[in-house]
């Protein structure tokens, strides 16, 4: 255990900046699930700005990788582009 009252502080930091990254991170694939699961073109269309965003403030604040943001967003808008 850690002994000095920074550690300590940080530890609880860590703690709460961790449960912050695991839910933003869980929602994120959630609303790309949600996307993934649309059958027309306009709900997409609608989800697709959303999504993205959210991929992009993951990648800026290092909860997932730049390249599989980039990586996610080119495969989402490619499969919103081939919708009827």
């Amino acid at each position: 255990m850690a002994n000095h009252k920074s550690s300590l502080k940080r530890i609880r930091a860590n703690a709460t900046k961790r449960l912050r990254n695991r839910y933003q991170a869980k929602t994120t694939r959630t609303f790309i699930k949600r996307l993934r699961a649309a059958e027309d073109k306009k709900t997409a269309s609608d989800l697709l700005p959303k999504v993205i965003s959210m991929l992009d403030r993951l990648a800026k604040k290092n909860v997932i990788h730049k390249n599989k943001a980039a990586n996610n967003k080119s495969k989402l808008t490619k499969f919103v582009n081939g919708l009827a």
